[in-house]
């Protein structure tokens, strides 16, 4: 006598096979979610390059109407775009020290991790900690010793 198979049956089964259902989940799951992400950064990048041309637009709006206003319009746009210009080169060489630090705090931490890790004396992996560490430091130097003066 054959014991029930409700009973002996640890996968719930019964002794088929998995239906179409189960395998097309398994198949449709992994394409919905590539299409939702693409659909998503795709989307977020269109924004941001509407944002920045409506930008752009309103700035060169407002330049237009200053330098239309008055004698001194057309001078008070001109500092106005110079000062702009200043700013933006202050604000990239502040990004470049930031990340140089964090390159530098990057390197360190990763040479220790791996001298902790693997020892001193064994073959030198901890080394590997200063390709991230070097390049911070030639973000600095850039910064401090090549980059133009901001006037």
């Amino acid at each position: 006598m054959q014991p029930d198979a409700r009973v002996c049956c640890r996968t719930g089964r019964m002794g088929k096979n998995p239906g179409l259902e189960e395998s097309m989940v398994g198949i449709l799951v992994p394409i919905v979610l590539f299409v939702m992400l693409f659909s998503f950064l795709s989307i977020a990048v269109w924004t941001g390059s509407q944002r920045q041309e409506r930008e752009a637009f309103y700035k060169s709006e407002t330049l237009r109407r200053i330098s239309e206003a008055s004698g001194d319009g057309a001078k008070a746009a001109i500092d106005l775009m110079h000062e702009e210009e200043r700013m933006e080169r202050i604000r990239r060489r502040e990004g470049l020290k930031i990340g140089g630090l964090i390159c530098i705090g990057v390197g360190v931490g990763t040479t220790g991790l791996l001298m902790t890790l693997l020892g001193v004396h064994n073959g030198s992996p901890y080394l590997a900690g200063l390709v991230p560490g070097l390049v911070g430091v030639a973000m600095l130097l850039y910064v401090y010793k090549l980059a133009a003066p901001l006037e």
